[in-house]
């Protein structure tokens, strides 16, 4: 089984500006899907979706989306541009982990970080980044080795944790790396007071191809302690959100004679099923 893992970022009604606005400040970026309730962009081949889903969720520091730039120019020019209007969490400086870098969210919310490296260290544009703080703080490591078992083509490709004198923070992730199906990841354990934690207005979309994988997927992430949600939606026991869906969803709502009945059928729905989409009527 592969399938294609991509993040969704929650939006109240100006996806499209925020995607038109990222593909502008990006090289190697376009619009791949244009819809009213869904934009798809790519950024070197990484594909990101936007939802105008409402105004119940709003983007947070919680799950943010790691940037390796390589020149003085390009981190110069990606802060300038991204964090404008934004907020600042970590300038752009020097750091015991890095010669240059930036933590910050820009003016849609959108947390990133970028960091000056090479970027064969870790082979893809825009990785997800997932901070594990408050009652989750110190599982970063335990979410980690749950995804990679759960995902075929999956491996932890390191980790770096904190000395065992460390304090408070001794053992906790400083910062690891692991792929899922392939696509890289992130993950650190975050000591101390924050205001937030994850939500649904970062949210990861499995696509499955069958009903057997949907179900496995299903009852695997939410299995000891997750929730299940409507149209596919579900949080892990971590509480990270993910999005159960099968492949034939788009070209079903592709459909111009069906699409209203497939979305009625979609919103009574919690965990999806395929056959009841594809013979409403």
């Amino acid at each position: 089984m592969k399938h294609h893992i991509h993040p969704c970022l929650w939006f109240d009604g100006n996806a499209k500006e925020a995607a038109t606005f990222y593909c502008n400040v990006f090289d190697n970026a376009s619009l791949t899907a244009d819809t009213p309730l869904v934009i798809k962009f790519q950024v070197n081949g990484e594909q990101l979706m936007l939802l105008n889903g409402g105004p119940q969720f709003k983007l947070n520091p919680s799950i943010s989306f790691s940037v390796v730039c390589e020149t003085d120019e390009e981190i110069n020019r990606l802060f300038s541009n991204l964090s404008a209007d934004g907020k600042i969490l970590m300038p752009l400086d020097t750091y015991p982990w890095s010669e240059r870098y930036a933590f910050f969210q820009d003016k849609y919310g959108t947390a990133w970080q970028l960091i000056k490296g090479k970027y064969s260290d870790v082979n893809q544009k825009i990785t997800p980044c997932l901070l594990f703080v408050g009652k989750n703080f110190k599982k970063a490591e335990a979410a980690m080795k749950f995804y990679v078992e759960v995902f075929p083509q999956s491996a932890i490709e390191g980790i770096l944790l904190y000395p065992a004198d460390s304090g408070e923070v001794a053992g906790a992730v400083q910062h690891a790396q692991f792929t899922l199906d392939e696509k890289v990841f992130m993950v650190m354990d975050g000591y101390g007071e924050h205001d937030f934690t994850f939500n649904e207005a970062l949210s990861f979309v499995v696509e499955c191809d069958t009903q057997d994988e949907i179900d496995f997927y299903w009852n695997t992430l939410i299995a000891n302690g997750g929730e299940e949600s409507m149209c596919g939606w579900l949080k892990d026991k971590f509480g990270v959100s993910w999005q159960i869906i099968p492949k034939a969803l788009e070209k079903l709502m592709q459909d111009e004679k069906r699409s209203d009945l497939v979305m009625q059928a979609l919103l009574k729905m919690k965990k999806i099923n395929i056959a009841a989409l594809e013979n409403v009527s």
